[in-house]
């Protein structure tokens, strides 16, 4: 059947807008809804795309309403009684879950797919830079900075994919070469358990038929990565050079020497490394690997710099898991050892905050001061017992305080402080922009 239309519920999330601009691509008529607006649907409009924010079936487009032209494509993330979805559902429309629309688009590609609960956005964005070299399409769960998009167009042949382990998503695609960048626990919400998770990502190996890259010590069989230690392959002789990354690198049955990688952090080293052993194993040439990981910007709310100058520093950052939060802090240590930080963390679901209490305390307590929003609730509803205030008493720093959206920017300026990192994966994403606002309309000089 050829679809005509695309349709998207909750087409401004970061996966599904990426599906999206490809439909665009080719020609397609795509329409959606989404809950609030944003950046990404602000930019899908001016692509032509017909966007609404109010759960109304009468605010379907005419073009999407007919069940034989019309594709609907649904994000896990939207209640089950959105009554959009639900009116799909009941005219027998053909309604699938993004997983499945982005497995059947890249199921007769050559799919290189990054997967782990830490990492994959910025492995994939990576790979997807330097695959572009084979005219590779990537699907990414992040804005690329050198394409100020989450979608990298290329040809039909060879794509690059986020494997996205929530819902258990990620078993929806044919993976050729794959990679895991990490097992840590997380969507427990989902799995229940660590053993359900793992029993995913095996699940998730062995769909792979060409070959799988894993970070050592990550319990899968496949070629190894890492630093400093023995493993298939290695980065060896880390330095820093006027705040870039310079590194060697050892293959099964080669090396390079001097790779120029400009993303602050150890685990981008990791992550970078991850897509060069990727692109290794498809075989594209050590020096053009080279070449495009110096050329590579990063991608958006990852460590993104929103002001940077002699006075002040505001950084951004996607990290909401306590590994990730460990990660954000150790590169900030990095990059400003004599600094005091300050750091603002929205908490992301109620079942993350209860199941990684203790670890969350413990990762924020190694910042300087810290500054604590309410729980972002996203597709849940509050669990008893488990709130912010609780969060806060279990941070054993002494620096530290309960805020609001509205006091926020006060709460900053009031720490005195010069390094100020903003973590979340809620809209802290839109918090940030308003604070750098307020900061940069204080004459600060941002380079």
């Amino acid at each position: 059947m050829v679809w005509n239309s695309i349709y998207f519920i909750g087409i401004g999330g970061i996966g599904m807008s990426a599906i999206a601009r490809y439909f665009i691509s080719i020609g397609k008529t795509v329409a959606g809804y989404d809950k609030t607006p944003s950046k990404i649907t602000e930019e899908l409009q001016k692509l032509g795309v017909s966007i609404h924010f109010e759960d109304f079936i009468k605010n379907i487009p005419i073009s999407c309403l007919n069940k034989e032209k019309t594709l609907v494509v649904y994000t896990p993330a939207i209640p089950e009684n959105n009554v959009e979805y639900n009116y799909f559902l009941d005219h027998n429309f053909t309604v699938l879950k993004r997983a499945d629309v982005l497995g059947a688009i890249t199921k007769n590609t050559f799919c290189l797919a990054v997967a782990g609960t830490h990492g994959k956005t910025t492995t994939s964005a990576i790979l997807g830079h330097i695959m572009l070299v084979e005219n590779a399409t990537s699907f990414l769960g992040g804005i690329a900075e050198n394409y100020n998009s989450n979608l990298i167009l290329g040809a039909d042949q060879v794509s690059v994919v986020e494997a996205d382990e929530f819902d258990r998503s990620f078993l929806k695609l044919s993976p050729d070469i794959a990679c895991v960048t990490s097992m840590d626990a997380d969507h427990l919400d989902i799995y229940k358990n660590s053993a359900a998770l793992n029993s995913s990502f095996t699940e998730f190996a062995n769909k792979v038929t060409h070959t799988l890259v894993v970070a050592k010590g990550v319990p899968l069989n496949g070629l190894t990565y890492a630093m400093e230690e023995t493993a298939d392959y290695v980065a060896q002789n880390l330095r820093i050079e006027n705040g870039t990354y310079i590194f060697d690198v050892k293959t099964p049955t080669n090396s390079i020497k001097d790779i120029v990688f400009n993303l602050p952090g150890k685990h981008n080293v990791m992550n970078a490394l991850a897509a060069l052993a990727m692109a290794d194993v498809y075989g594209v040439d050590l020096k053009i690997i080279k070449e495009r990981l110096q050329s590579f910007k990063g991608v958006k709310r990852r460590f993104s710099y929103k002001i940077k100058t002699n006075n002040f520093v505001l950084i951004d950052d996607y990290a909401h898991h306590p590994t990730e939060i460990n990660a954000v802090e150790n590169s900030v240590r990095e990059m400003y050892p004599n600094k005091k930080v300050l750091v603002v963390f929205q908490p992301h679901l109620f079942s993350r905050t209860k199941d990684f209490m203790e670890d969350f305390a413990q990762a924020l307590t190694k910042f300087d001061s810290v500054l604590l929003l309410d729980i972002y609730p996203a597709r849940e509803l509050p669990i008893p017992g488990i709130n912010a205030t609780l969060l806060l008493d279990k941070i054993e720093n002494k620096q530290k305080k309960l805020t609001k959206k509205e006091n926020l920017i006060k709460d900053i300026k009031n720490s005195g402080l010069s390094v100020v990192v903003m973590l979340g994966a809620g809209d802290i994403g839109v918090l940030v922009n308003k604070v750098s606002e307020s900061f940069l309309n204080t004459n600060i000089n941002a380079v």
